[in-house]
């Protein structure tokens, strides 16, 4: 199964902070946060002298990303900026096999400043940079005709160019018999945009990913059980993560309940999410039963935690393959 995703191509610095620097820099622990320039040199400047690693990284690419080295067939649509993290970006997707629909701005490269606590929260600080540009016309049409499946995140709505690269796509999915696949990503994104996503779910969505914090802005409801259901009734598969608890899968009506897999001490939460929906994905495209995939997708998000950085190296990734299609 071919799956389209349009996305925010970003470079992500992963920094060691402490509570001090978040408050510092006036920072919500475990958000992720839209900065502008002015506010990116800031964080930089603070985390100059601090341990950090640069990568890769966006919500829908990691699992654009992910979902190739499992062996899926994959797409990715966005903007990046024509200068060298462009083209790092660029080559990423080439070395990975996703197939490369980004295209090149006259805007520099978004950045994700994650700032990693001792207590493995992560608080990311997104400047979106070349991403905003990307807009209705960047779509390519018969890529997402051709796909079985089109993939977004909520972060697609902090943009009205991208909201509408989105709902053209989404237009051409519903023409198509195209499968729509959506992660409601943040929870702030979820405050500013709940009429507008439960109008997604309810009228474009066969599955949608959400954890509890997000259900709970989505449907006022603080019981994840009870928000898989609510959400149940506007979308075919509906999936609440409930952190250390395991995750909720509405199928059809039916609740079914996954397992945590892996630590309950993670070592890096940034990613766990995307990983989540690349398992599950994963699992649909082969014909897995539901509770099949969920458990495929508990797995993942368990061994992405258990190390740093949002993405399986290539050989982390054929053993993790190879574990799955052995029986978990």
């Amino acid at each position: 199964m071919a799956i389209y995703g349009i996305g925010n191509p970003l470079i992500d610095f992963l920094c060691y902070a402490d509570d001090n620097d978040l408050e510092y820099l006036s920072l919500s622990k475990g958000t992720m946060l839209l900065v502008d320039e002015k506010k990116r040199t800031e964080i930089i400047r603070r985390m100059n002298d601090r341990k950090k690693t640069i990568s890769c990284g966006g919500s829908c690419p990691n699992t654009m990303i992910t979902l190739r080295m499992l062996g899926a067939e994959t797409t990715l649509a966005g903007g990046v900026g024509n200068d060298e993290f462009g083209e790092m970006y660029k080559k990423r997707l080439s070395d990975s096999g996703v197939k490369d629909e980004t295209v090149f701005f006259n805007a520099a490269t978004g950045t994700s400043i994650i700032l990693l606590t001792e207590d493995r929260e992560r608080t990311m600080n997104t400047f979106l940079g070349a991403n905003r540009l990307y807009d209705e016309d960047n779509v390519n049409e018969e890529s997402v005709k051709k796909a079985e499946l089109f993939y977004f995140t909520g972060y697609m709505w902090d943009t009205e160019a991208q909201r509408r690269a989105v709902r053209k796509a989404l237009g051409i999915a519903k023409e198509n018999g195209v499968k729509v696949a959506f992660d409601l990503a943040d929870p702030f994104a979820v405050g500013r945009y709940r009429s507008d996503f439960l109008n997604l779910l309810e009228n474009y969505c066969d599955i949608v990913f959400a954890n509890s914090e997000e259900a709970r802005f989505l449907f006022s409801n603080y019981d994840a059980y009870e928000c898989c259901r609510s959400m149940g009734k506007l979308s075919k598969i509906a999936i609440v993560k409930n952190g250390k608890k395991g995750s909720y899968i509405s199928d059809n009506g039916k609740i079914i309940e996954i397992p945590l897999y892996g630590t309950k001490n993670p070592v890096d939460t940034t990613g766990a999410g995307d990983t989540y929906a690349a398992g599950f994905l994963y699992g649909y495209t082969k014909g897995y039963p539901t509770e099949k995939s969920g458990r495929i997708a508990s797995f993942l998000a368990g061994e992405i935690i258990s190390q740093l950085g949002a993405q399986f190296t290539p050989e982390k990734a054929k053993e993790l393959a190879e574990r799955i299609s052995s029986g978990l």
